[in-house]
């Protein structure tokens, strides 16, 4: 008998909830062995139920600002991940943000990351209009590199000490990728 091959994902976001602090919590702690190696310094309540609960209420409280969005990446209705968008501005000259996601340990290496960032550029550019999104990956971070190559991200350089992360500052390397809707405003 032949073995079919796994099936390719089916990837959406959908708007994190706070019902959904449970199966993050979940996937959190069973990824922190991969996760801590590139997220900011937290202590160890990123991966409880309650800190996942408070960093969600958080997260509905930066949507209801306007200055967030957070999403949970379903792979067939299935949580596996979490992609935010971060830092919104609707300036006068510039209608930029921040994107960051993680795919849990267990579904790497699938291509999860890569649709989910297309997704998230589609929320950015036809749902909020805006001109670009911005990314930042630590130097070693070349998987998360390769996903946002997949997406149009070009590389604009090296930020010295840009974050805290794994208990340090750390440099970063900053991506963008421009809205091919959107005219220039300077001139």
């Amino acid at each position: 008998m032949l073995e079919r091959p796994p099936a390719a994902p089916a990837i959406s976001l959908r708007p994190i909830a706070l019902g959904d602090a449970e199966a993050v919590a979940v996937l959190r702690t069973a990824s922190r062995d991969l996760l801590s190696r590139w997220e900011p310094d937290e202590d160890d309540t990123s991966y409880t139920l309650a800190g996942v609960r408070d960093a969600i209420e958080a997260a509905l409280a930066r949507t209801a600002a306007g200055t967030g969005r957070s999403y949970v990446i379903l792979d067939r209705g299935r949580p596996v991940g979490g992609l935010l968008l971060n830092s919104i501005v609707q300036g006068p000259y510039i209608r930029t943000c921040s994107v960051g996601y993680w795919v849990a340990a267990a579904e790497t290496g699938r291509g999860i990351a890569t649709e989910a960032v297309r997704l998230a550029k589609t929320v950015a550019f036809e749902e909020l209009g805006l001109d670009q999104v911005r990314a930042e990956t630590l130097p070693d971070n070349l998987a998360s590199q390769k996903v946002l190559a997949r997406n149009g991200f070009r590389r604009l350089g090296l930020t010295p000490c840009y974050s805290l992360a794994t208990g340090r500052l750390r440099d970063h390397v900053l991506f963008e990728a421009p809205n091919p809707r959107s005219e220039p405003r300077w001139n």
